[in-house]
């Protein structure tokens, strides 16, 4: 493997330097996110990367704690919304766009649901807000647990349907194994 040399100064792309409005006033710096494995470049005589974010190893946070509630942590609270009626902002922990999309088309599907979207506040957390407004013959609440139930259930038969299709082919394969042998 070469020995790389990166700047330890911000660089422009294209030469040409940015514009504090490209970037928010901070300069884009293209250094590589994680440490090159190469014992020579990472001993202590030899090591060229000394950026605080160049060794990701020790700055991602464990696997489990994207998906883990810690001590005290809640997994969903709600939040009414006082400026619309029959509206609350719920707001889903260690979840991310593949849960908030299922509810929010589950949501629309609803006759009862007169409006329902989701947002990531931040990328760098797994967090996603859920606003529902019901036309008022149900609560926003009841909304989202029938919602969830309904993708459980639905879940639950496409889990089936896979494992017994799944089982039928293997069970093709293992005839058309013995077929082709005899051709």
């Amino acid at each position: 493997m070469a020995d790389y040399d990166f700047p330890s100064e911000p660089i422009s792309i294209l030469n040409r330097p940015l514009s504090p409005h490209s970037s928010g006033g901070r300069p884009y710096y293209l250094h590589t996110p994680f440490s090159i494995k190469n014992p020579a470049l990472n001993s202590a005589e030899g090591n060229h990367f000394s950026h605080p974010r160049m060794n990701a190893e020790e700055n991602i946070d464990p696997r489990f704690e994207l998906f883990l509630l810690g001590e005290g942590e809640k997994k969903v609270t709600e939040a009414p919304d006082t400026r619309i009626p029959s509206s609350s902002l719920f707001t889903f922990n260690k979840e991310d766009h593949t849960l908030g999309n299922l509810l929010r088309s589950r949501l629309l599907q609803s006759n009862h649901v007169t409006f329902a979207g989701y947002k990531i506040p931040h990328p760098l957390f797994s967090t996603f807000e859920l606003r529902v407004q019901t036309d008022g013959a149900v609560t926003p609440r009841a909304a989202v647990i029938q919602a969830c139930r309904d993708l459980v259930t639905d879940l639950g038969v496409l889990g089936r349907e896979f494992t017994k299709e799944w089982e039928l082919r293997k069970m093709v394969g293992e005839g058309a194994g013995g077929d082709s042998g005899e051709k």
